[in-house]
């Protein structure tokens, strides 16, 4: 099985890391330049194949570059996705000792694939050590979250897991606190600090944590409202201001 990816960021950073899974490039007229034409060159140099797609003229005259051509539209690359890891290996460093500090994350049942696409995209930026995903009940991991990614996918190792519970007590036997997030919880983010390794645990778009999630959490936070008409954030953003919170990369530890 491989996924179309269309975003020329998430096929360099696959050609980066793995580019024996990455099967072949299509190019459309016009997009030789620019982003498109850095992952041809660099699909070459691999031995890659690089091909050009035939489009009829009614097609070629709606194609439009995006971003100063970081998307063309029609340009696609075929990528076989990634293995998961283990839920060992996610915590690897820390049975040795490697890291005092440190953020994972877990995301139960997040169903929209732009939402995790996007948390990996932050977790890559903010060098969260791995995430957790429910492999029931959750959005399927696709070109879609891949692309949103823009490259995330490649830097973040993750677990699909069948049962949360029992990954949450690995985490805590390993030395990772873990923080569940809740609207109603009753302490606020800035309670805690980013003393010691987190791993924070994201809720459902719609129900949040599940019952069981929330009782095996050590701690459980809410983001509290400074006075905007809104009064909840999507789950994407709401997962990006914990990240920046308590990551050891983030902004509170400079």
């Amino acid at each position: 099985m491989s996924l179309e990816l269309k975003n020329p960021h998430s096929v360099q950073a696959a050609l980066r890391t793995r580019p024996i899974d990455v099967i072949e490039v299509r190019l459309t007229a016009g997009s030789t330049q620019g982003n498109w034409g850095d992952v041809a060159d660099e699909a070459r140099s691999h031995g890659i194949p690089v091909v050009m797609k035939k489009s009829a003229p009614q097609q070629m005259k709606r194609r439009q570059s995006e971003d100063q051509g970081r998307r063309t539209a029609g340009s696609v690359a075929l990528v076989k996705p990634r293995t998961p890891s283990s839920l060992g290996a996610l915590f690897a460093a820390e049975e040795e000792g490697a890291a005092a500090n440190g953020l994972w994350l877990a995301l139960d049942c997040i169903q929209d694939p732009h939402n995790i696409g996007a948390i990996f995209r932050t977790a890559a930026f903010f060098g969260v050590k791995g995430i957790i995903l429910t492999k029931d009940r959750s959005a399927p991991i696709n070109a879609t979250v891949y692309d949103v990614a823009s490259g995330g996918m490649e830097a973040v190792p993750f677990a699909m897991e069948t049962n949360l519970s029992r990954s949450i007590s690995d985490a805590k036997k390993n030395g990772v606190w873990v923080m569940g997030t809740s609207e109603h919880a009753e302490d606020d983010v800035s309670a805690f600090s980013q003393d010691r390794p987190w791993m924070v645990v994201i809720g459902n778009e719609e129900k949040g944590l599940r019952r069981l999630t929330l009782e095996l959490c050590d701690v459980v936070c809410r983001l509290s409202p400074t006075g905007g008409i809104v009064d909840s954030l999507n789950a994407s953003v709401a997962a990006g201001i914990m990240i920046a919170r308590f990551s050891p990369f983030g902004p509170g530890m400079k």
